[in-house]
Formats: structure tokens, C-alpha cells, sequence
């Protein structure tokens, strides 16, 4: 019988994460996210899922981000209605984010809709509620089977509140393999969550290589150098907007000006987190104290949150959130962190045109985002369709990331060489994919693949 993957997202791009494990006529989905990008683009493939939904058996996924998640209404709304398995973590997740999904396209869709385009949001609110009443949430490390002969195990990717590395046993009667998706592989000594664990020896390996060209920031450097771009911001009378993704980087930089403040590097200022889907995340998070590191863990025995202290206020509605357009000192905080829609766009909006104000860039930003747009240095950009003069300073900020960098990719794997027969490497766009794939070759792995989108590669 032939194992084989069929790569349907997430090859040679960072976003849309599909792939289809095939044992023989029986179909297991590896992540199910949407694309994010021009909404052209985007919309095209979100609307138009690269397989049968009715033709699979099973769904497993790998952590909650929306690049990973978000076409799983799609699927269910397309016939879909077998399980879809994650960690505990994640399905405490997905209610939010999927709902947060689901709501930002009816908005989209009713201002689209003003302005005479004639737009129907991918999936709603009812969509998510079935795709809710599928999830089959387990705890790490307990193995479980999916379909007659695959057993699926998850382990703790340290990337997000819940992401796991997805460990596949697979039996087709005359062979045994084992198979690795990564997912998005976490980092070492980062805030709040445990580190990720040691990837288990494997015969086919599918890693994410979104920075596979690439070497953070060190920690104590990242921390010290958000408190000294936060202080010359606010020293120069302007207000600092951060776009962070709602779940894990918001968290990390509340933490992090916590501690600042609470340590005398930073002087106490307002601190904003506008996103409803941020305050959510957070108190999510807060449940989850036994999957948080010791530092973190010794902060909450210390009696100090990190993540509700004195200075920082989490917006509870849209007018709350109009009245920040006059705050001029500050940090605002909001979603989403690729500024493709959500609260960001206001306030990106009042900032951009303004010489004092700062926008520092946390998190990766996609090719073809408003976010990248300002990144790498556009004089106009278009917000809800009009044109805005880029006049406020851009800064960014690599460390933050909670994607392995291509050093720590490449220690994470490096002990997988002797059994490891096929590596594939993907979430990545072309550059950093190759630059990855070329060192796992100069490693010793035999046999390493960059898959195209709908490429389908039989396992050995």
C-alpha cells in the first residue's frame, strides 16, 4: 500500500498550512488554514479548498493560529463532518479564534458591501459552530488512534498556547512509518510557555523553515531592546501602535513591559491591548498555568501577573477604542499583526501620517500585507481603500518571533539524520525554504524536498 503527501498549502509560502497524508485510499489532513495575503489572492484559495472534503477520513492540527486553522469552517461547510483532533489547549483556542474569523469577514463583507462590492464572507458564525462540535481535544503525550493503523501523539511545540509537534505512527499492514510535522516549531528560553520538546527519531520529517535563513535576537537583548525603543518613542512625544498577532505575541510584549516598568527600566505609561480577541486569548492563557515555563510560573507564586498589572487596560468596545485616536503618548497594542484587517487598521490609519508616532513592527509579516508594506518602507499605503502618506517612523523587531530561526531549526533536527529518510520542508517562502533545505542536505540528510503547492511525494 502507498504512504505518500500531497503538499496543499504552505509550500514555499508561510501561510494557508494543508497537507494530505494518503494511505492508500484513506486520507488524514495535516492543518487546514486559510491563506493570508492580497485579498485576491487570498480569497480565491479560501473560497476554493484543494480537495473533496467529504473524502476525508480525519483531521488532525497542529496548533490554533489562523493560518493553520482558519479554513476548517471551509471544510465543514464544503460536507466535511468526521473529527478533528488537536491538543486540549487548542480547543480552548479555536472557539475564539475561528469566531474572531468568521466575525471580521461579515465586517469586511457589510463595509465592502457600502462601498457597491458585492462580497459574501467564506464562512460564519453557524460554520464555526458545527466545525466547534467536531474538535476531539487531547492532552500531550498521550497516544491515540485516528484511523484503523495511524496513531497520532502530541508533543509540546512551544510556539503557541496549545501548538504541538505531530508525532504519526503508520501501519499500512505491510510497513511501519513514522511521520513529523513539526507544525510551527517553537524556541528556546522565550516568555511565558515551556520550551518545545525534542523532535523523536522519524522516517519522514515535514518542518516548518519560516526562518530558515534567519538568526534572532537573543533574549536579554530583545527585552532590553523593546524598553529602549519604547523609551526613545515616548521621549520624542509620540505614541508607539505595535501590531501583534492576538494569541502568544501580544502576551509577549505585555509581559515583557511589565517587567520593564516593574523594574525601573521604563517609566509607567498607558499601555492599550485593543483587540477583543487579545483579551480573550489572555484569559485563555491565564487557565493554562501548567503549560507555562518556571520563570513565568515563579512570577504568578511572586504575586505579580504577567499579563494584568497596574498601567495596562484591555479595551472592552469599539467607542473605547475610537477615544485611543486622541491618545498621543503611549503604547496601543492591537490586531491583526500582519494589519490585514481588524482594530490595526484604525489606528494605522491615525498614525501613519503622524512624524512623532512609531509603528514597531513584532511578528513576521507576509509578502503582499499592509504590514510588510510598512516594513519595508512604502511612502503610501491604502487602508480601507484610500491612500495614506507614510510619514511615522517604522521600526522592527525580529526576537519576538516564536518561529524557529534557522539555527535553531537545524539543532532541533540534527539528531534525526541516521533514520530519516525524507525531509520536507515547508512554511517558508522560496528563499529561506532553499536556504533551510541546503543545509539539512550539508547535515547528512540523504533525501530533502521543497515541495511546490499540489506536489505529492510517496514516502520510502
Amino acid at each position: 500500500m502507498t504512504i505518500a503527501i500531497r503538499f496543499l498549502g504552505a509550500a514555499r509560502h508561510v501561510t494557508g498550512s494543508k497537507h494530505l497524508l494518503e494511505i492508500g485510499q484513506r486520507r488524514v489532513l495535516l492543518d487546514c488554514g486559510m491563506v493570508q495575503g492580497p485579498r485576491r489572492i487570498a480569497e480565491e484559495q479560501n473560497r476554493n479548498l484543494p480537495f473533496d472534503g467529504t473524502k476525508l477520513d480525519a483531521v488532525v492540527l497542529s496548533h490554533a493560529h489562523i493560518d493553520h486553522s482558519g479554513s476548517l469552517p471551509k471544510l465543514v461547510k464544503d460536507g466535511y463532518d468526521g473529527p478533528i483532533y488537536c491538543t486540549e489547549a487548542t480547543a480552548d483556542m479555536l472557539r475564539m479564534m475561528l469566531l474572531d474569523s468568521a466575525h471580521i469577514q461579515a465586517q469586511d463583507a457589510r463595509h465592502l458591501q457600502k462601498r457597491g462590492v458585492d462580497y459574501e464572507p467564506v464562512y460564519d458564525a453557524e460554520d464555526v459552530e458545527k466545525t466547534l462540535r467536531l474538535l476531539r481535544g487531547k492532552p500531550y503525550y498521550e497516544r491515540f488512534e485516528v484511523l484503523d493503523g495511524v496513531q497520532v501523539e502530541f508533543l509540546d511545540a512551544g510556539h503557541i498556547l496549545g501548538a504541538a509537534i505531530v508525532v504519526l505512527d503508520v501501519d499500512d499492514g505491510t510497513k511501519q512509518r513514522r511521520v513529523v510535522f513539526t507544525g510551527d516549531h517553537g524556541r528556546k528560553d522565550l516568555p511565558i510557555l515551556r520550551d518545545p520538546d525534542r523532535i523523536p527519531e522519524c522516517d519522514a520529517l515535514i518542518t516548518e523553515s519560516t526562518y530558515g535563513n534567519r538568526l534572532h535576537d537573543p533574549r536579554p537583548d530583545m527585552m532590553a531592546e523593546l524598553g529602549r525603543i519604547v523609551e526613545e518613542e515616548a521621549r520624542d512625544g509620540g505614541r508607539i501602535v505595535i501590531p501583534a498577532f492576538s494569541v502568544g505575541r501580544t502576551q509577549s510584549v505585555v509581559l515583557f513591559l511589565g517587567q520593564l516598568i516593574k523594574e525601573r527600566h521604563l517609566l509607567p505609561m498607558p499601555i492599550w491591548v485593543d483587540s477583543p480577541m487579545s483579551t480573550q486569548a489572555t484569559k485563555i492563557m491565564a487557565r493554562h498555568p501548567d503549560l507555562f515555563d518556571e520563570e513565568t510560573r515563579a512570577l504568578l507564586k511572586d504575586g505579580h501577573s504577567p499579563f494584568f498589572f497596574d498601567g495596562v487596560r484591555y479595551v472592552a468596545d469599539v467607542e473605547e477604542s475610537k477615544s485611543l485616536n486622541g491618545q498621543r503618548y503611549g503604547v496601543v497594542i492591537s490586531a491583526s499583526g500582519m494589519c490585514e484587517s481588524g482594530r490595526i487598521l484604525h489606528h494605522l490609519k491615525n498614525t501613519v501620517g503622524r512624524h512623532e508616532d512609531c509603528v514597531l513592527m513584532v511578528g513576521w509579516q507576509a509578502e503582499g500585507t499592509l504590514g510588510r508594506k510598512l516594513r519595508d518602507g512604502a511612502d503610501t499605503v491604502r487602508i480601507y481603500g484610500e491612500e495614506y502618506r507614510v510619514r511615522c517612523k517604522v521600526r522592527s523587531m525580529g526576537g519576538f518571533s516564536a518561529h524557529a530561526d534557522y539555527s535553531e531549526l537545524m539543532a532541533a533536527s540534527r539528531h534525526l539524520v541516521d533514520r530519516c529518510k525524507q525531509v520536507f520542508v515547508v512554511h517558508g517562502e522560496d528563499e529561506p525554504a532553499e536556504t533551510h533545505a541546503q543545509r539539512l542536505v550539508d547535515a547528512g540528510f540523504g533525501e530533502v524536498h521543497v515541495p511546490h503547492k499540489r506536489d505529492r511525494i510517496e514516502l520510502r
